[in-house]
């Protein structure tokens, strides 16, 4: 918070330093929650990324790089900066993310970016969830490009926190495809 003092009347104002407020889960299966306060700065810093996402492929592109930005400052003020790519190299840690938490919180940002107007080719959907093999069932965000009608998987789990989201097309990633890690 800062603090703001009035000239000549010795008032002293409490003005919040930060603009938006979003509640992100983590530990497995959303265990644990949080708010997180995005400061203007930050704000400012990630619609800057959708400038230029003249397109739905840049803005795809800015939808991942947001969403590792949003990783990033989130993990300033919760243990999720120990978050690690996939399940087995968190070793228990407090904050990690399973996919569960991360498709959750993930749509929450996405949430937030549609609320401020700068998905312009996109349309947040909810949540989906695979089951290539019975023992392999995996969540992610979902969205749906508006012009050509394809639909995304946006998946963070895969690598550790703060990089960028896995932004794949849907029929692949629910016949299970995933980066090299």
């Amino acid at each position: 918070m800062m603090r703001v003092a009035a000239l000549g009347i010795g008032l002293v104002s409490t003005v919040p330093a930060w603009a938006v407020t979003a509640n992100v889960c983590y530990n497995c299966s959303c265990a644990r929650h949080a708010n997180v306060n995005f400061s203007v700065r930050q704000m400012h810093a990630l619609r800057q990324l959708f400038k230029c996402a003249t397109t739905p492929p840049a803005e795809r592109s800015a939808i991942a790089n947001a969403i590792g930005q949003f990783e990033r400052f989130a993990g300033e003020q919760t243990p999720t900066w120990r978050d690690k790519g996939g399940n087995a190299n968190d070793d228990g840690a407090d904050g990690r993310l399973d996919c569960i938490g991360d498709s959750t919180t993930n749509t929450t940002y996405l949430r937030l970016l549609q609320r401020l107007g700068l998905l312009r080719f996109h349309a947040l959907l909810a949540p989906v969830e695979r089951a290539p093999l019975i023992v392999n069932v995996h969540w992610a965000t979902h969205i749906m490009d508006r012009t050509e009608r394809q639909e995304y998987a946006v998946n963070s789990w895969f690598y550790d926190n703060s990089q960028p989201a896995v932004i794949s097309p849907l029929q692949d990633w629910l016949s299970g495809a995933s980066p090299d890690v």
